[in-house]
């Protein structure tokens, strides 16, 4: 135990807690903690293009969606020694990316697309997939992803040192026909067929999306009340 850890007696209704100072704490405890908590998290495949129009393709975690009138999601990339990643250079650079879901089927070609490489190389190629041009931004989507969001930059915010927070409008969303059900005038995505992989605790653990329960609403005083 140090002096950035107390050990804490039972409270009454819960387990014993340990309490952790993040002011003490090191950069690489900090992450290392909250990314093996916020479980799991959604996987963020994001193709970008330099402003001289070279490919990028790579993985983030910690990514969702926040709002849907306006449709945002958010990004956040972690920082690295000097350059500045590829993918927060471009969207510096020209405003514009797309959020690509990565189903269990492509969780190789996904993980190649991880590597360090030069910002000359196109991961999408490297990684053996297609590149399908976009309808209102430059960068394409990955043709075999079942799921391609066309975003552009509403917010780039410094949240610490060469770490950002992006928040992007999504413009435009390409489904694969095999994950779509229902009505077509009110189609539902069918979560099963998505077969989504999400990010767990440490860099190498991963999970499937089909561990489903159902949780009915509950009512107060006869009405539905939606807390979202």
């Amino acid at each position: 135990m140090t002096d950035t850890q107390t050990q804490a007696a039972a409270p009454p209704d819960g387990p014993a807690t340990r309490h952790f100072d993040f002011s003490l704490l090191s950069a690489e405890m900090r992450y290392r903690l909250l990314a093996s908590t916020v479980l799991p998290r959604p996987i963020a495949w994001v193709v970008t293009m330099s402003a001289d129009g070279v490919v990028n393709a790579a993985p983030y975690s910690f990514f969702n969606v926040f709002g849907a009138d306006r449709p945002v999601v958010a990004l956040g990339i972690l920082a690295r020694p000097e350059p500045e990643k590829d993918t927060a250079a471009n969207i510096r650079a020209t405003g514009e990316f797309v959020v690509n879901l990565v189903p269990h089927a492509l969780v190789e070609a996904m993980n190649a697309t991880c590597v360090d490489a030069p910002p000359e190389v196109d991961e999408i190629a490297l990684a053996g997939l297609s590149a399908v041009p976009s309808i209102g931004v430059r960068p394409p989507r990955i043709a075999q992803s079942p799921v391609a969001l066309e975003c552009r930059m509403t917010h780039l915010l410094e949240t610490g040192p060469g770490q950002l927070l992006v928040v992007g409008e999504v413009l435009h969303a390409h489904y694969a026909a095999h994950v779509l059900t229902g009505d077509p005038a009110r189609p539902r995505v069918d979560g099963l067929a998505l077969d989504l992989v999400a990010r767990m605790h440490g860099p190498t653990a991963y999970t499937r999306t089909r561990d489903l329960f159902d949780l009915d609403r509950p009512l107060w005083n006869g009405a539905a009340h939606n807390k979202e």
